[in-house]
């Protein structure tokens, strides 16, 4: 069964662009919330950097201590949800970037699986 076009990214008024790829009427975290989310990430040139998927559990942290795009992006959905990201540079990790895995300003590309809010 065909589930149709995949919805077309939305942008938030800090540059974050995101398209909700389950909806969900979970719980939405906030900013001060503990998390713990299932994720895949990639490069521009799609060069996959992280995954819990392939780890096999997700990762719990608390939403207020990752980069300023997940902060705003993982707010947009709820628990159960799942959501598409892109994530500019100065909302990832800039001009510093992520020694051996993510160079100075890389945009970012996820999709996250907000598997519980607490």
């Amino acid at each position: 069964m065909d589930a149709g076009p995949a919805p077309e990214f939305s942008e938030t008024a800090s540059g974050l662009n995101y398209r909700v790829l389950r909806n969900s009427n979970g719980r939405k975290p906030t900013a001060a919330s503990t998390v713990s989310v299932h994720y895949r990430g990639w490069l521009d040139n799609g060069k996959e950097f992280d995954s819990s998927y392939d780890r096999g559990e997700p990762t719990t942290f608390p939403l207020g201590n990752v980069v300023a795009g997940w902060t705003e992006g993982l707010q947009l959905v709820g628990e159960g949800g799942m959501i598409e990201l892109w994530v500019p540079s100065h909302l990832g990790y800039g001009e510093r970037g992520s020694p051996g895995s993510i160079p100075a300003h890389a945009h970012l590309h996820f999709i996250v699986e907000l598997v519980s809010v607490n």
